[in-house]
């Protein structure tokens, strides 16, 4: 079959005799056939608009030592392109024949060629397709190949060395300061590949700028740390050390003086991170405009998707028949309209209970959280007078938090690894019909289980930890047994800071040892060939090399897509995860590239648009990361009652002015409790607890006080403003900033017309020089006529 679809073949023995290589060529007459099939995109003439120079080329001479070396790497020549037309070939720009179609377009012409070819016919049912026969085992792997190997220039002439180039230039560890050349990748890659890097370089390059605002607010909070007036009093011997606060659990624990917290007050300190919030909602504006550029510089503005094939798990499921609303014809699927229903339900079932075990998880967590509070708590001392510093207290709750965040980051990973199976069994089961709906399908589940799984700990201490205590008279229970938990003497963002710490690091280190083991084993694997590989044909040294796997890169976005979260979701607290991730994702991008160049088989290029199911998600993790920070802000941090202390209770007057100062904030922030209503009778008249509500003896005792509900109302109002200025602020850029650039909008329109002119307006000329001689006849006949009728009327 694919010798009579055009294709040439050629059949090879393995050194060992053991396999049988088939080398599949394509002549020039049938790529010229499929370029026009896939409505593939050539040029016609180089691009004659001058571009515009750029106000920062005076720092070129700094600049181009970032860039990979144009003597080695090119810059690619510019054209205009248009969909290639076999019969119209002397109007496009052909150059060279072996140079006119890239490696890229020869392998996707080539696939197509092999997953269309049929290999039996038996009456109604035809197979075809190199893909069931991979299933079926009656090939061991279908792969284009590399052109030369990665670590030596190859010595023939004729061939690219772009594998050569890409290791040199890109992956090799000499090279992580270079920028990435992202033609060449989607050159020898195609474009699926290239928009990945792309994206994943922009996405680090935003997070370079995040690290500098970060790193600037946590350096400024670090320095201000021993000067702030609410740290000094909570140390203060004479004002934190005189402050006896009141248990935090029934009947063991004890009670414990404010000036035990006194390290953890000074790294309470926060700092609005508007420009973070900011830089994070205009991020994927800018992406789109970048993206933009490189659809019209990659030729994927005007793609046409070609209908995908069903994949072979869905075909051989296909028993009952239907009539396709398009066609009107009769077709083979494998399922009813009620058992699609029933698989989609089963699946959706199924997702919802390991979301429902998610949450026990973290609920039992809290449980753990409570009773190991409650442990630490029996062993301190219950006398007052030798408790002075009482660092013991801040032991137990610091050693409660850290426990509970690794045990918490053992389940997250343990959850995740049994459910990435039940994930891909599920959408198995649902019989996606093609690979596009097989991989949105998954990502959606995927991305929707880790979401829970990795944020829902962060979302629980940031928003309902320490919020519903009640207070010492009438606490609240969990489960009418356990008091309910409440943050820690220095509030619950240390305790945030702590989890997404735990979460990110291990899973940054997690992930690091899975690499190094793999590369360990792939490189042992190397070594152990290396000596025979001169005498191993290239055919027959990437078949050792690495598949890809069917998901391609979904579990590199999947990776990214979920640090994405970390650092936009929780920013507020935690202003050093922008560079955390940015030491990772410079690591990340050279050790994608040093395996996907050295250690995989080169993949079948695919073209691409977009990051595709991709997008939409990371929309709406930037959305949600405007309001979870003003609400971090607002709810989990002091910011807010700070900020009403000082403008509205603290204007002491200094002869004719009058002067804010945050002096007596503590105290103001403290309520009291009459130690005479507590079943246990100690020495002491009373003792303070976190809270605004009026004293003991007040009307209203016990009650939230006025104090409490201004509060509130300016917590509301941070909320509200601080979201409309960042959703504002990205209205007023995207509507400024187009999505697709000037020069690009330009630059469409010219290729267009020179498309309409060379192709289009070449034919209708044709066309009407083969008509005019037949115009010129109806014309004189028409005038003879005219004179016949003329002289009978005279």
């Amino acid at each position: 079959s694919l010798m009579k679809m055009g294709m040439e073949l050629e059949a090879a023995r393995s050194v060992n005799e053991k396999l049988l290589f088939v080398k599949v060529h394509m002549p020039w007459d049938v790529l010229c056939t499929y370029a026009e099939v896939l409505h593939i995109k050539l040029p016609i003439q180089p691009n004659d608009l001058s571009t515009t120079s750029s106000p920062f080329n005076f720092l070129s001479c700094i600049t181009r030592h970032f860039y990979p070396s144009e003597d080695l790497i090119a810059k690619e020549t510019e054209y205009f392109t248009a969909p290639f037309e076999k019969d119209r070939l002397e109007y496009f720009y052909v150059k060279d024949r072996d140079l006119f179609f890239t490696p890229s377009m020869r392998s996707r012409m080539a696939y197509y060629i092999l997953s269309r070819a049929p290999y039996e016919v038996r009456g109604n049912i035809k197979k075809f397709g190199v893909t069931k026969l991979l299933d079926g085992g009656v090939y061991k792997a279908a792969y284009p190949l590399h052109d030369c190997r990665f670590n030596v220039r190859s010595k023939e002439e004729e061939c690219p060395n772009e594998r050569y180039l890409l290791y040199n230039e890109w992956a090799h560890p000499k090279s992580f300061y270079k920028m990435q050349p992202l033609d060449l990748i989607r050159k020898y890659y195609g474009e699926k590949i290239g928009i990945y890097f792309a994206w994943l370089g922009f996405y680090t390059a935003m997070l370079a700028l995040a690290a500098i605002v970060g790193l600037g607010c946590f350096i400024y909070g670090y320095t201000t740390q021993e000067t702030s007036t609410w740290s000094k009093e909570v140390c203060d011997p004479l004002i934190g050390g005189n402050i006896v606060m009141c248990p935090q659990c029934d009947k063991e624990c004890t009670y414990w003086r404010l000036n035990s917290t006194c390290e953890s007050s000074k790294v309470s300190n926060l700092y609005t991170l508007v420009p973070i919030l900011v830089l994070v909602t205009v991020f994927l504006e800018f992406w789109k405009r970048y993206q933009a550029e490189l659809e019209y510089e990659w030729d994927t503005v005007e793609f046409l998707e070609q209908e995908e094939q069903p994949r072979p798990e869905y075909e051989a499921k296909c028993n009952h028949e239907r009539i396709n609303p398009v066609t009107r014809v009769k077709e083979k699927v494998p399922y009813t309209a009620c058992g699609r229903c029933i698989r989609v339900s089963l699946g959706i079932g199924t997702v919802l209970f390991w979301i429902v075990l998610i949450l026990a998880s973290v609920v039992a967590i809290i449980v753990y959280r409570l009773a190991v509070f409650f442990s630490f708590s029996t062993r301190l001392q219950s006398d007052l007078k030798e408790l002075e510093p009482f660092k013991e207290y801040v032991t137990a709750q610091m050693a409660t938090s850290v426990t509970a965040s690794v045990i918490s980051f053992v389940v997250i990973m343990v959850l995740n690894i049994l459910y990435e199976r039940v994930a891909i069994w599920i959408t198995d089961f649902e019989l996606p019909r093609t690979k596009t709906d097989y991989e949105n399908s998954l990502t959606l589940k995927m991305f929707l289980f880790q979401f829970v799984n990795y944020y829902s700990s962060c979302f629980y201490i940031a928003f309902a930890k320490g919020k519903v205590v009640g207070y010492p008279g009438q606490p609240v229970y969990l489960l009418g047994k356990y008091r309910n938990e409440e943050c820690d003497p220095g509030g619950c963002l240390i305790e945030l800071t702590t989890q997404l710490t735990v979460i990110m690091g291990g899973k940054a280190i997690w992930n690091n040892i899975q690499e190094v083991l793999w590369m360990k084993n792939l490189i042992f694997r190397y070594c152990t060939r290396v000596g025979s590989e001169k005498v191993i044909p290239r055919w027959e040294q990437d078949y050792q090399l690495q598949p890809i796997g069917k998901l391609g890169l979904f579990y590199e976005y999947l990776e990214m897509v979920i640090q994405f979260g970390f650092v936009t979701l929780f920013v507020a607290s935690f202003p050093l995860a922008p560079v955390l991730a940015l030491v990772n994702n410079l690591f990340e991008i050279r050790v994608d590239a040093w395996k996907i160049i050295t250690q995989f088989r080169r993949m079948v290029p695919e073209k691409a648009q977009d990051i595709g199911a991709w997008q939409p998600i990371l929309q709406g993790v930037a959305i949600l990361a405007v309001a979870s920070n003003a609400m971090i802000i607002a709810f989990t941090s002091d910011m807010i009652p700070r900020l009403v202390y000082y403008w509205s209770f603290s204007v002491y007057p200094y002869g004719e002015h009058s002067s804010h100062t945050m002096q007596g904030y503590i105290n103001n922030t403290l309520s009291v409790f009459d130690i005479q209503d507590f079943s246990n009778k100690i020495s002491l008249s009373y003792f303070r607890y976190r809270d605004f509500r009026y004293p003991p003896g007040h009307h209203r005792q016990y009650e939230y006080s006025i104090y409490y509900w201004h509060v509130i109302a300016a917590k509301m109002a941070f909320i509200i403003v601080v979201e409309h200025i960042v959703y504002l602020t990205k209205f007023v850029l995207s509507y400024v900033i187009p999505d697709v650039p000037y020069t690009v909008r330009e630059q469409i329109k010219r290729e267009k017309y020179l498309s309409q002119v060379i192709l289009h307006e070449t034919n209708l000329k044709l066309v009407t020089k083969r008509l005019k001689p037949v115009g010129d006849k109806i014309l004189k006949h028409n005038e003879d006529k005219e004179e016949e009728i003329m002289d009978l009327y005279f």
